[in-house]
């Protein structure tokens, strides 16, 4: 469709309409019109920072979420969450909603809880989650929350997606080891010891503060806050740490870097999938055998030479009157 078609649509968004920003994020998660909608949006973002909760399965991201949530609300401030999912592999959609597991803001009018399946996209978030708080903060969200999908050492996509990150860990299931594993300690800019009412939790703290002291002296020391979402207790600590960190960024120019860095990749992304869409239409064209297969033969030049056909009708087409 034209952008014409949604400009109803935008302009529901821009005055902060919740049916609106579901309309136009399911057309971006579908892929249509997702180029159109998110150039009318992109000059309405950049001004929120995005807090980014990951953690392995069970340690309890979604209770904490919600625990933020309600201190946002507090303060009055309307809060935005994007929850991602593992996905089914018959629909495509998300199989938990994590909804479910914050139904006290379900009714709030100044929440807005968005599940995303990963539709396989690694990583530990979804393909189009960029997109998706963007479309957010054009609706007015002042906090934006997002949690990833349980992750182990490699999922660390969500450091483009978020300006500060938490790693959620907790006692008795082996995190003392996970957390001084290299990957998973350089994306943590807070650690959380969730869960902290449970045996184990001090020695988990000590653990993960004695590596960040063998890690050497760094602009920004990770903090290592207890909560218990049970007991209610360390939440508005991990809240002013959260604050302090967004200070840090804007005060030191890591925040311009960080969103720098993540804007490479987004145009990287976006190229890929067009050099994909190209490279799919190629092969189709490559001359096949009777049995509709393609003759065996040298793959690195067939994929040189599938490369310079694209690149030639590309230069073709712009030259062409």
């Amino acid at each position: 469709m034209k952008i014409s078609a949604w400009e109803p649509w935008l302009e529901r968004l821009w005055q902060g309409d919740k049916r609106a920003a579901a309309k136009l994020i399911s057309q971006v998660e579908n892929n249509q019109g997702r180029v159109e909608i998110m150039c009318r949006i992109l000059p309405r973002t950049g001004q929120r920072m995005v807090l980014g909760i990951t953690g392995p399965p069970g340690a309890g991201k979604s209770s904490l979420l919600g625990a933020l949530t309600q201190l946002y609300r507090e303060q009055h401030d309307k809060v935005g969450i994007v929850a991602v999912d593992p996905s089914s592999p018959y629909s495509g959609g998300a199989i938990l909603g994590d909804r479910i597991r914050m139904q006290s803001h379900g009714t709030d009018p100044g929440v807005f809880i968005r599940s995303m399946g990963t539709r396989g996209h690694l990583g530990g978030v979804a393909r189009f989650t960029t997109d998706v708080l963007k479309i957010l903060e054009a609706a007015g969200y002042e906090r934006l929350l997002l949690e990833t999908v349980g992750v182990g050492q490699s999922e660390l996509e969500i450091m483009e997606c978020a300006d500060t990150v938490l790693l959620v860990l907790n006692p008795g299931t082996g995190d003392g080891i996970q957390a001084i594993k290299a990957g998973i300690m350089e994306i943590a800019d807070i650690f959380v010891v969730n869960k902290a009412d449970l045996p184990g939790a001090e020695r988990l703290k000590n653990d993960i503060e004695m590596v960040l002291d063998l890690n050497g002296k760094k602009a920004w020391r990770a903090p290592v806050v207890m909560t218990s979402t049970l007991e209610q207790r360390g939440l508005n600590e991990l809240r002013d740490h959260i604050a302090g960190h967004q200070t840090f960024l804007t005060e030191s120019g890591k925040c311009r870097q960080r969103r720098h860095n993540a804007f490479t990749q987004e145009v990287w992304r976006h190229w890929e999938a067009i050099a994909r869409q190209a490279f799919a239409a190629a092969w189709q064209d490559l001359p096949r055998s009777e049995g509709d297969d393609l003759e065996p033969g040298n793959p690195y030049t067939l994929a040189e030479e599938i490369w310079a056909s694209i690149v030639s009708g590309r230069f073709t087409d712009r030259s062409a009157p």
